[in-house]
Formats: structure tokens, sequence, C-alpha cells
């Protein structure tokens, strides 16, 4: 008779509007009846499934029309209604394997699961994870700091008194540079005052000698000369973040300005750039769509400089 009461509980409790049956069970389980376990655990997976079928739902809803009579507040309770019921008959008849583990976790069943009772006093998740995040913490920490001892705690400092000499010092090197690969040398100037403020913003190592790199150059794996790590501003889906970034340090702005040339030409990432290197505004914006650099707005602000009346006085 005690069996076929608790299968008659069960049978009922897959019915979720039934809330007597299912209090009924609740208590089951508190008295250690192992044959309510499964039923249990199926309940669980149906609240699961539920969840996932109402934010199936939530998204159907975004694109229903408002005026359609099966788009009203009653058909969706008893939609929600159907759902729910739903959910319950399709975990009863299998469903997606979760009542399974947690039958095999809460059970004990098998030795490849760790018992329950040690999940409840001894497993602290968010302990563990706070050691693997701190550890991770600790590793980068040592990997940058090993690159900041190498490098001498790069920072940013002026290289030019004036935009005047920053101007005069680097077009002529750049004319030779845009000469030598069909570029336009002010595009070259204006992409160069862009990335380093107009030379008060240029890269220097610890021991106060300049990189003399004037765009950005991150010194990737193909880069076997001397580095230097400094902080730098990243955009991520259109938030600037800050980060730490190796870039490629010059012994003269000849070395940087010709690294430039080579590195844009180089790269089948800019191909379409060098197509258009004659043109500074497509070429600019070519270079901003290769990902040439992360700001949403590089291309424009390279164009800013270029068509500036600064940089036009400045030029002979």
């Amino acid at each position: 008779m005690e069996a076929l009461s608790t299968k008659s509980q069960l049978d009922m409790a897959r019915n979720v509007h039934d809330l007597g049956s299912i209090n009924k069970m609740r208590e089951a389980i508190a008295s250690g009846d192992d044959k309510v376990l499964q039923e249990a655990a199926e309940q669980f997976e149906a609240i699961f499934v539920q969840m996932m079928l109402k934010s199936m739902r939530k998204a159907q809803d975004a694109l229903a029309d408002e005026n359609s009579p099966f788009n009203s507040q009653q058909v969706k309770f008893y939609r929600d209604m159907h759902d729910q019921q739903l959910a319950t008959d399709l975990t009863a008849n299998g469903g997606m394997g979760l009542a399974d583990i947690i039958v095999k976790q809460l059970g004990q069943t098998e030795d490849s699961y760790t018992p329950s009772s040690v999940i409840r006093s001894d497993g602290n998740l968010s302990s563990l994870n706070s050691n693997r995040v701190n550890d991770v913490n600790q590793a980068q920490a040592f990997a940058l700091n090993s690159q900041s001892i190498r490098t001498k705690s790069a920072t940013k400092d002026a290289m030019f008194d004036s935009p005047e000499q920053f101007v005069e010092t680097l077009m002529p090197i750049a004319e030779k540079v845009a000469a030598q690969y069909g570029m336009d040398p002010k595009a070259i100037v204006s992409q160069a005052a862009v990335e380093t403020g107009w030379g008060k913003f240029v890269i220097h190592t610890g021991d106060g000698k300049s990189s003399h790199n004037l765009f950005g150059i991150k010194a990737n794996k193909e880069w076997s000369g001397e580095q230097a790590v400094v902080d730098t501003l990243e955009f991520n889906n259109g938030v600037a973040q800050k980060q730490k970034s190796a870039f490629r340090a010059y012994s003269s702005l000849e070395e940087a300005v010709q690294d430039y040339g080579r590195f844009i030409n180089s790269s089948p990432r800019y191909s379409n750039a060098v197509e258009q290197a004659s043109n500074a505004k497509h070429y600019t914006k070519a270079l901003q769509e290769a990902g040439y650099a992360t700001d949403p707005e590089y291309a424009d602000k390279i164009m800013a400089v270029y068509n500036s009346e600064r940089l036009n006085t400045l030029l002979p």
C-alpha cells in the first residue's frame, strides 16, 4: 500500500498545477525516500526547461503583432500554463539528461561522482574560483613586471618642442618613404600627429631614450628588435579599456618611418589601404577597416589633422 501511495503521489506530481501533490512529494524527499529522488530530479530539470521555454517565448513576443488576438494577456496566461506542463512531460520521458546527473550526484550511486555531503560542506566553489583568479593575476603581474624590468618601465614623453618642429623634422623623412611606396607624405605626418599628439607623447624607455615609434606599431612575433611596454588605451566594442602593450623601439626617426612603410606594404591585412595609398581619405579609412587601430573614429581624426589649418600653414 505504501508503494502504491508513493506511486500515486509521483503520478499526481507530474501535474505542475497540483500544488498539494508537489508538497507531499517534498515531504517524501525530506523523509529520505529514495524512490522519490528520480521524480524530484525530473521536477528540477522541468524548472530548467521551463525557464528555457520562457526565454524563447520572450524572443517570440518581441516580434509578435501587438494587435493580434493571439498576443493577448489571456492567451499568454494559458500558454505559460501549457509550457509549465510541457516542461514536466518532456523531462518525464528522458528529457535532457540533467535529472540523471542529479540522481547520480545526490544518490551517490557511482564512485565517479563526488558525494553531495562533500559538496555541501567542502565544495566552496567561490573560494576555488577566487584562488584561480588570484593565480592568474599573479602570473600576469609576474609577466608584466618581468617585461617592465627588461624595458625599464617605458613612459610617454615629449620628443619635440612644438608642432612646427615636429612637422619640419618629420616631413622630409615622410616624403622619402612616400616616394618609395607611392604614399601621401602628408597623410603619414597626419597619422603620426594623431598617434603622438604632435610629438608630445612619444614612447620613451626608463633611461629616457626615445623609441622613435610615431605610429603606435606594436612588437608582434615578427619583431626581433627592442621593445617598450607602456599603458595604452584600446577600444573593445566601443568601450575604452586600459591595457599594457609592447611597442617597437627604433634607433632613429628614419628607421621608424621606413619600418612603417614596410609594415603597411608587406602585410596582406592592409592590401586595400596600399591600393589607395595616394588618396589620404580612402587610405585612412581602409587602415581603420583593416583594424590598424581600435578607435572607431581613428580615420576621422587623421583626416581632421590632414585638413587642419595648423598642418597646412606649416607646410612649405
